[in-house]
């Protein structure tokens, strides 16, 4: 495990919230709503899942206190996608800076965190809660790219080795 890890999944992280936005705008707000069957339901909601985790996440790894989590948060519900998207974007770009932020010292030892879902402490190391964090991105991420398939929208490349150069630079 190393900051290069870490640059790379973030680029990738950024990559395909972009491209999957993009297939999204194409399907009506009673799509993107709409019960599909996945675990937290809809691709709205799963979106909204993943933008919260990783909100808490990204507080874990910089030591700040969680974000208040309202309950619209813990429903899935967005009032206002576009500034959704807006707002994953620029915490897409706060992961990136994270990362790039990182140096080799940072991954020894072990993430003490506070878990709001089971209402206790863990402890894990530094390096799995990183690949802990950038698989649970790409699991989810996952489900919305079968949902929208589904949907009847053009899906993109999902493969890290076709990561397209604009991102692969960031």
């Amino acid at each position: 495990m190393n900051p290069d890890y870490a640059i790379m999944m973030a680029r990738y992280n950024a990559w395909q919230n972009e491209s999957l936005f993009a297939c999204v705008e194409t399907l009506s707000d009673a799509e993107r709503r709409k019960d599909r069957g996945a675990f937290f339901g809809s691709i709205e909601a799963t979106f909204a899942h993943l933008h919260l985790a990783d909100r808490l996440w990204m507080a874990r790894f910089l030591g700040k206190e969680a974000p208040d989590v309202a309950k619209a948060d813990l429903q899935g519900k967005i009032e206002d996608w576009d500034a959704f998207v807006g707002e994953r974007g620029a915490l897409d770009r706060d992961i990136l800076a994270w990362a790039k932020r990182l140096d080799a010292d940072w991954f020894a030892g072990d993430l003490i965190w506070y878990s709001v879902l089971a209402g206790k402490e863990f402890s894990t190391a530094k390096t799995d809660s990183v690949v802990h964090f950038f698989n649970h991105q790409t699991h989810h991420r996952g489900q919305i790219h079968a949902m929208v398939t589904a949907a009847g929208a053009k899906t993109t490349d999902t493969d890290l080795l076709f990561m397209p150069v604009q991102f692969a630079s960031l």
